[in-house]
């Protein structure tokens, strides 16, 4: 049996039909074809599935689908809006934060969502925001430098 959902995904209003069962990322994946949001563990550990739910960073392999109807989701597509690169994800590049990449799209949603809650946050909150993201290949210390790097391009562009 399939339920009607209507969410909301990067401000574009979807309504599919899903099974109970299904996971937010598999609907995201299949349904929607956003497939920037990453299987990694599909059990909330990992971080690779993150999205921001009402503003939220969700572990959406563990979070059923049915339970987003009328709320917000937004994918790691969302963050560039028109397309182009914002100063977080240009800071992912040009500090080496990217490297297989299979993480970043969980660390920059996770990143994302810290920068919307403090401007200008210290090493020690950029790594607790990122606690619930796994990297195998950086040993983050470039990704905590690109966020601290974006972090102070943002608060410039807000001060001009």
């Amino acid at each position: 049996m399939r339920y009607p959902l209507g969410l909301s995904v990067n401000g574009v209003p979807y309504s599919v039909d899903v099974e109970p069962h299904r996971s937010l990322l598999s609907v995201l994946r299949t349904e929607l074809g956003l497939t920037g949001t990453k299987e990694g563990c599909d059990d909330s550990e990992c971080g690779a599935c993150m999205v921001l739910l009402d503003g939220l960073p969700t572990n959406s392999c563990s979070y059923l689908a049915l339970q987003v109807g009328g709320r917000d989701v937004a994918t790691v597509e969302g963050l560039s809006p028109a397309g182009k690169l914002g100063p977080l994800q240009r800071a992912f590049l040009e500090e080496g934060g990217v490297q297989c990449g299979f993480c970043t799209p969980g660390m920059l949603v996770s990143a994302t969502a810290l920068l919307q809650r403090v401007s200008a946050p210290t090493e020690a909150e950029v790594r607790l925001a990122l606690g619930g993201n796994l990297c195998r290949c950086t040993g983050y210390t470039n990704i905590v430098r690109a966020v601290l790097r974006a972090s102070e391009e943002l608060e410039a562009g807000a001060g001009r």
